[in-house]
């Protein structure tokens, strides 16, 4: 155990003094350290309480830039992922560094054993898209200076963790004022998974554009589901078949607007005569559909070139400035969203002329 003197105040632990405390062996302290699997966990979890409480940090040690980036999605899809691949392979290659890429098949949080797995792999660097690692495994990141940075975190993370994202809150705002000046009334929003903090951050900005205006949100209005294609579709159908369907629906994805676009062409509904649509991030394709899709472009190129070139400089022993940096979000104008037209008409003429078709952002 630790001894203290009176002249000299306590001394530092070492490994020694940990495994005595403990009542372990030396290598099962260093086996913790190195994120060795083959210790039990009740035994890890009173190694890494120990050090924790005697706060043992290893030496640094010289690192270079040789070695394997990390990059763990929580779930891969082609358009949304691509742009975030995009942006990690810019800086990656420039500073040639390889990438190993994975995915936790929805989950936003990784096993133990996969964790086990990557660390036996000692790479640089570990960025994590909308997942991210529990207390007790950024805890062992660390014990192995192993950095790691969070994308479009799912959920609140302490300060400590370093995250880059986008002002998602401002995001549900732009969406849901430009429907409001527009003349609609009843709009639903379709966002992702309700545990989700981009999710529930959008809806937020949804629900403070209706109090701006004076109106009361219809909560059969409001759904939260995947960010992919079928959601949109499935509450799309759902929304649209009602007798007081909504004018205007905010998709918390591109992909769930397309899911939206399908369901309403089904039941033979005009985009945007009948229906206005707002998509969220701006994929390339949202500008090649018919109509092109009104959307908030979420800069994710830009954030996950932020968050490799924070990892990289974490990874070269380089303190970075802030661990919480958020990217402006910009409203993209295009062809799917329009004044509602009168359910009493057959031409849009009678409340007002279409606006021109426009690109700009606000």
């Amino acid at each position: 155990m630790t001894s203290t003197s009176p002249a000299n105040g306590p001394r530092p632990a070492t490994i020694a003094s940990i495994a005595a405390e403990v009542g372990v062996s030396v290598t099962t302290v260093s086996k913790v350290l190195n994120g060795r699997p083959d210790v039990a966990p009740d035994t890890r979890e009173r190694v890494e309480a120990s050090l924790a409480r005697h706060k043992y940090r290893r030496r640094p040690k010289r690192r270079t830039l040789k070695g394997q980036l990390d990059l763990v999605f929580h779930q891969l899809n082609s358009a949304w992922s691509m742009e975030i691949i995009r942006g990690v392979d810019s800086i990656a290659s420039a500073a040639r560094v390889e990438v190993v890429l994975s995915q936790l098949a929805g989950a936003h949080r990784p096993t133990d054993e996969w964790l086990d797995g990557m660390l036996d792999r000692r790479p640089l660097g570990v960025l994590f898209i909308l997942c991210g690692p529990s207390p007790a495994q950024q805890q062992r990141l660390r014990r192995q200076r192993v950095p790691f940075v969070v994308v479009d975190t799912d959920g609140e993370t302490p300060a400590s963790v370093p995250v880059v994202g986008s002002n998602n809150w401002e995001g549900g705002l732009l969406a849901t004022r430009h429907l409001l000046e527009l003349g609609h009334r009843r709009i639903a929003v379709i966002s992702g998974p309700p545990d989700v903090l981009c999710s529930k951050a959008r809806v937020a900005g949804f629900r403070v554009a209706h109090d701006e205006a004076g109106l009361t949100v219809d909560p059969e209005l409001v759904r939260y589901g995947t960010f992919y294609v079928d959601a949109g579709y499935e509450h799309g159908m759902d929304l649209l078949t009602r007798k007081d369907r909504p004018t205007a629906i905010f998709a918390g994805s591109d992909l769930q607007a397309l899911g939206v676009i399908r369901a309403a062409r089904r039941l033979g509904l005009d985009i945007p005569g009948d229906l206005s649509v707002v998509g969220y991030d701006n994929v390339p394709a949202a500008a090649w559909v018919d109509p092109a899709l009104t959307t908030v472009h979420q800069p994710l190129s830009d954030m996950a070139a932020v968050a490799t070139q924070m990892l990289l400089d974490l990874a070269r022993g380089v303190s970075i400035a802030t661990n919480r940096i958020d990217l402006a979000n910009e409203f993209v104008i295009r062809e799917s969203t329009a004044p509602p037209r009168s359910r009493t008409t057959v031409t849009p003429a009678a409340s007002g002329a279409r606006p021109p078709r426009r690109e700009e952002t606000s």
